[in-house]
C-alpha cells in the first residue's frame, strides 16, 4: 500500500484532509489489537500527535484495542501534561513507556562485513538488531509507525525503520548506529538518502521485520511562528513512501545560505529542549552554515541539564565537547565510552572541532561552571535576550539597530542550514 499527499499551497494539509487519508489507509482493514508509535514530545511539531489521536479514535471506533509506545529511543519519558498537549485525548493508562536497556529482544544481527561495506571501511564490528518486545508480540495485527521525515545528523533523513530501531531500538543499535554516523560524518550525510546508517536500518527492516504487520506515516513539516504546516503525507508499507518524504523534505527543510553565516543565533523552545542532548540540534543542523571563526549563540532558556538520563549526563560532563579527533582518542582509551557510544558520537556531534565558538545562553538553573566545563561558553540568557530578543527577530537575516547582522532560527529541529559555497565544494 502506498498513499502519497502533497498539500497545494504553502498552508499544508487540512485537518480535514489529514483525516481523510488517514480513513482511506485503514480502508479494507479490520484489526483487533494496534499499537501506534508515534515520536515523542521532542517531536512535537510533526503533527504526529494530531495524527496519532486520530488514528486512535478511528480504530477504536472499530472496536480495537490501541495501545500507544512513543518512539523514545534514550529519551526520558513522555509526561502525563506532554501527553495531554502532544496526542490530545487518548487516556494516559494507554500510553506504554519504552526502555532502551531492558525492554527490548534481540533479533539477530547485522555482519560486521556488511557494516564494513556500506561505510567504507570504517566501522566494522556487527550490530545486534533489537526492538521493544512489544513489536514482536504477535497478538498486534496492525503496528502504525508515525513521524516525521526532516535532516538529521546521525542518518541523514530521520524516520522510516529509524523509528523502530533507535526509537523503540535497544542499547547496541542505538549506540553503534550513532558512532558509525559519527566516524563517518556527519556533513557526508546530513540531508541525504542511502546513508550508512540509513543502509543498516534498511537491512535489519528487511531481514527481521519482513512478516510483522508495520505501515509508516510519514510527514514533512514547518512550523513557521510555531505553527504546524503538514506539507505531505505518506502512507504505506514500502521503502517508496520514505523516499517520497524525503524528496520533499529536501525541498521544504533545507535551507541554502549564500555565505557562511558569521553569527547565527538560534532558539530552544524550552518545552521541547531541556538538555543539550536535544537543544544540541542547533549545532548540528547549523555547522554546515556557520563560517570559520564565526560564533553560534544559543538561546536555551529551558536547558537544565545535559544528558537525557543519568549515565549519559554524567559521560557529557566528564568528557565534554571536545572535537571529533579528540573524542576519539578517549573513545579508545575508556571503557565507559565503549559502552555507551551513543553517548562518544554525540559529543563529536556537538563540538565545532574548533572551526567556530559555541555560547549558551541559560539560566540560572544551569550553571556556568557546567557549561564552561563541557566546553561551551558561557552567557546568562536574560541578559543575551536583551540584545537578541527572539520575539523581535525575523526569520533569516537581521540587521540589529547598530549595524551587526545576524541569521536568527527560531527552532532547529525542523530544518538543515547550509553554505552554499561550502557545499559546492
Amino acid at each position: 500500500m502506498e498513499l502519497f499527499y502533497r498539500a497545494s499551497n504553502d498552508n499544508g494539509l487540512s485537518r480535514d484532509e489529514i483525516r481523510a487519508a488517514l480513513c482511506r489507509s485503514l480502508e479494507g482493514r479490520t484489526p483487533k489489537k494496534v499499537l501506534l508509535l508515534p515520536p515523542d514530545y521532542t517531536r512535537y511539531h510533526s503533527n504526529a500527535g494530531f495524527i496519532a489521536n486520530t488514528y486512535y479514535h478511528l480504530l477504536t471506533e472499530q472496536g480495537a484495542e490501541v495501545d500507544v509506545m512513543p518512539a523514545l529511543g534514550s529519551h526520558r519519558a513522555v509526561t502525563e501534561e506532554e501527553a495531554a498537549d502532544m496526542f490530545g485525548d487518548i487516556p494516559f493508562d494507554r500510553f506504554l513507556v519504552h526502555n532502551w536497556r531492558t525492554e527490548v529482544v534481540r533479533l539477530g544481527e547485522v555482519s560486521g562485513e556488511y557494516l564494513s561495506e556500506i561505510s567504507d571501511g570504517l566501522w566494522k564490528d556487527p550490530v545486534s538488531v533489537e526492538v521493544n518486545r512489544k513489536v514482536m508480540d504477535p497478538s498486534y495485527d496492525l503496528i502504525l509507525s508515525i513521524g516525521q521525515v526532516v535532516p538529521h545528523e546521525v542518518i541523514g533523513m530521520a524516520n522510516h525503520a529509524k523509528n523502530l530501531f533507535v526509537g523503540v531500538g535497544g542499547s547496541d543499535m542505538i549506540n553503534k548506529s550513532h558512532m558509525v554516523g559519527a566516524v563517518y560524518g556527519m556533513e557526508r550525510m546530513m540531508g541525504r538518502d542511502f546513508t550508512p546508517v540509513r543502509k543498516l536500518f534498511d537491512y535489519a527492516l528487511n531481514k527481521y521485520l519482513g512478516d510483522r504487520p508495520i505501515v509508516f506515516a510519514l510527514t514533512v513539516t514547518t512550523a513557521p511562528g510555531g505553527v504546524i504546516h503538514t506539507h505531505g503525507l505518506f502512507i504505506g508499507d514500502t521503502r517508496k513512501v520514505l523516499e517520497e518524504a524525503v524528496a520533499l523534505a529536501q525541498e521544504k527543510n533545507i535551507d541554502f545560505v549564500e555565505h557562511g553565516i558569521k553569527k547565527c543565533v538560534v532558539y530552544l523552545d524550552p518545552k521541547e529542549f531541556q538538555s543539550t542532548w536535544l537543544g544540541n540540534k542547533a549545532v548540528y543542523r547549523t555547522r554546515m552554515a556557520v563560517a570559520d571563526d564565526g560564533d553560534l549563540i544559543i538561546l536555551a532558556p529551558g536547558i537544565t541539564h545535559f544528558g537525557e538520563d543519568a549515565q549519559i549526563d554524567k559521560l557529557i560532563r566528564k568528557y565534554g565537547y571536545c572535537g571529533r579527533l579528540n573524542v576519539l582518542k578517549l573513545f579508545r582509551e575508556n571503557e565507559d565510552l565503549q559502552e555507551n557510544m551513543g553517548a562518544a558520537a554525540h559529543l563529536i556531534h556537538g563540538s565545532s572541532d574548533g572551526r567556530f565558538r559555541i555560547t549558551y545562553a541559560v539560566r540560572p538553573h544551569m550553571p556556568k561552571e557546567d557549561i564552561e566545563g563541557v566546553n561551551f561558553i558561557w552567557a546568562d540568557y536574560d541578559e543575551m535576550v536583551k540584545r537578541y530578543d527572539p520575539a523581535k527577530l525575523q526569520y533569516g537575516y537581521n540587521t540589529l539597530p547598530d549595524g551587526e547582522e545576524i541569521f536568527f532560527i527560531p527552532n532547529p529541529a525542523l530544518g538543515l542550514w547550509i553554505n552554499r559555497e561550502r557545499f559546492s565544494e
